[in-house]
């Protein structure tokens, strides 16, 4: 067995890199859409659907969700890593994000947060808790409409067809070969 080293605290979390991006769009009161590039989230339940999200409190994102109560999780794959790059790198308070970056605001189904036409899937959230964890937020979110892309999810995820891209340190990276099957 290898011998075990101490780490220092700020190691810990990213122990848990890489991890997959994704773009979550919200908007001010007055319906301002704004997008955030996003490594800190995941689903928390299957029933209800819940969707939990981590925002730093000094982002443009963290008071428009707490205002407005709801945001989209929106996929992307490796054809936007340029564009979310360029996203994390400005803030929605000084720059449109969706005129700047070429992508496209659509309708939700049932919030007022646009989805983005150029992601593959969409989870459209509605918030029902938050937990404040020091210098961020969890958002929870409850899951009140999906849409994926007709030939990317025809019954199930097709990795063969998608690249999602994952963040680690300051480079996007996607999924490499299968390394084991499981029965479970």
């Amino acid at each position: 067995m290898t011998k075990k080293v101490n780490v220092g605290l700020d190691v810990v979390i990213k122990l848990l890199y890489p991890r997959p991006v994704v773009l979550i769009t919200c908007i001010d009161s007055s319906g301002k859409p704004n997008i955030i590039p996003m490594v800190w989230s995941m689903p928390t339940s299957f029933d209800p659907p819940l969707m939990a999200i981590s925002v730093a409190l000094t982002r443009h994102s963290h008071k428009l969700i707490a205002e407005t109560r709801e945001f989209v999780v929106n996929v992307p794959t490796e054809e936007l890593a340029k564009q979310v790059d360029y996203l994390g790198s400005v803030s929605g308070r000084d720059v449109d994000k969706f005129k700047a970056s070429k992508l496209t605001a659509l309708p939700a189904k049932k919030i007022r947060s646009p989805l983005i036409g150029e992601c593959i899937a969409h989870l459209e959230c509605k918030v029902v808790s938050k937990l404040d964890t020091g210098d961020h937020t969890i958002f929870i979110g409850r899951v009140v409409s999906a849409q994926a892309n007709r030939n990317v999810f025809k019954t199930d995820y097709d990795l063969d067809k998608v690249k999602p891209i994952f963040r680690y340190k300051k480079s996007y990276l996607t999924l490499g070969e299968y390394v084991q099957s499981s029965p479970f």
